[in-house]
């Protein structure tokens, strides 16, 4: 295990590399760009047009940029030392990647800070959204997975079947929205906050009474990723168990006269959770960089998933890569703890032979 370890450990800076290097690459052939978003800004022009406009293209009157027709050149070039564009693109990767290894991402083109500052700042929302939604994702599927395995096609798993695939069908937003319209002031009930994961004043609380604030903030938009994530789960724990209760070893374990709950939860129960295991970190990064960027749009949630998108929207680079960067290697980790955990629930695992 310690060589496969350390094999992993090796190819996480490769990989980052390629990441890098391609959205990089991509990144460079994409409409618009920070010179353009601003050269748009200082022109007064709507700044959400600039996707249109191919950056550091020449257009048909030869100009480098298509926003720099009627602004002085002085600014143009001002601009581009300004964002490092007056570098060549080679110099500019070859720098980024030695500023990553020692974690310096550099400073927001458009926010006064840098971009460790804005993570740090942002980061603990997407933890709380992605790691409670994952407990509780968990905590529910597998046991409702379990039972509806052992009462596959009576009543009780067509029901659950209908409610789980209801409520994972309707999007993120729109059970947002029903529920703000429900319980957060909309139009019936005001009983939890809209705003915010704690209230302005958190720090003059007792201890019990920040941690009941957490709480009584962060309920609305966990309900919605959690009815949004459980259907896949579940199925995935019914199936695998369902499976694996059909195999030759469980009819064994019968004819010995074991008890079913024996069987289930001592020999069937490793070997059916190996594919769930291998589940966590993926459904981990979906929760904490993805699947909240609705939520935290729509609860005014500054979390990670919100940063990026923000930053992709500005073409502020900096920040486009670091938190590309940091979602990257957090991945790579959680799906080396994913493999060392599966060697832990089944032995008979081995990756020193990969």
């Amino acid at each position: 295990m310690r060589n496969y370890i350390i094999k992993r450990l090796l190819l996480i800076p490769l990989t980052l590399f390629g990441i890098l290097l391609i959205n990089f690459a991509i990144i460079q052939l994409a409409p618009g760009g920070p010179v353009e978003y601003m050269l748009a800004q200082y022109k007064g022009i709507d700044t959400s047009a600039t996707g249109n406009i191919l950056s550091g293209k020449p257009n048909l009157n030869s100009e480098k940029y298509q926003g720099s027709k009627g602004v002085p050149e002085d600014l143009v070039k001002e601009l581009e030392q300004q964002f490092g564009f007056d570098k060549p693109v080679h110099k500019r990767f070859i720098k980024m990647l030695k500023d990553y290894i020692s974690f310096d991402f550099g400073k927001s083109y458009y926010k006064d800070k840098t971009v460790l500052e804005l993570i740090k700042e942002r980061m603990p929302v997407s933890i709380s959204l992605g790691l409670w939604s994952t407990l509780i994702i968990y905590l529910i599927a597998i046991p409702l997975g379990i039972k509806k395995a052992q009462q596959d096609g009576k009543k009780f798993d067509i029901i659950t079947s209908a409610i789980i695939f209801t409520g994972s069908a309707i999007p993120v937003f729109l059970s947002a929205v029903f529920l703000i319209v429900l319980f957060a002031g909309g139009t019936y009930l005001q009983i939890f906050p809209l705003k915010g994961l704690i209230s302005d004043n958190w720090e003059s609380f007792s201890l019990w009474r920040k941690i009941g604030d957490y709480f009584w903030h962060i309920t609305l938009p966990i309900i919605c990723i959690v009815a949004g994530g459980i259907a896949s789960l579940t199925m995935l724990t019914k199936n695998s168990f369902i499976d694996e209760l059909s195999k030759q070893y469980v009819l064994t374990a019968k004819a010995k006269g074991l008890s079913p709950s024996r069987i289930l939860y001592h020999h069937v129960f490793r070997n059916a959770m190996m594919i769930i295991i291998a589940g966590i970190p993926g459904l981990l990064m979906k929760i904490l960089f993805t699947g909240s960027l609705f939520i935290e749009i729509i609860f005014s949630l500054n979390g990670m998933g919100l940063l990026g998108y923000e930053a992709i929207m500005t073409r502020d680079y900096p920040v486009v890569f670091g938190t590309l960067y940091i979602f990257a290697l957090l991945g790579l980790i959680l799906k080396l703890i994913s493999d060392l955990t599966y060697s832990l629930v089944d032995p008979r695992v081995n990756f020193d032979k990969i």
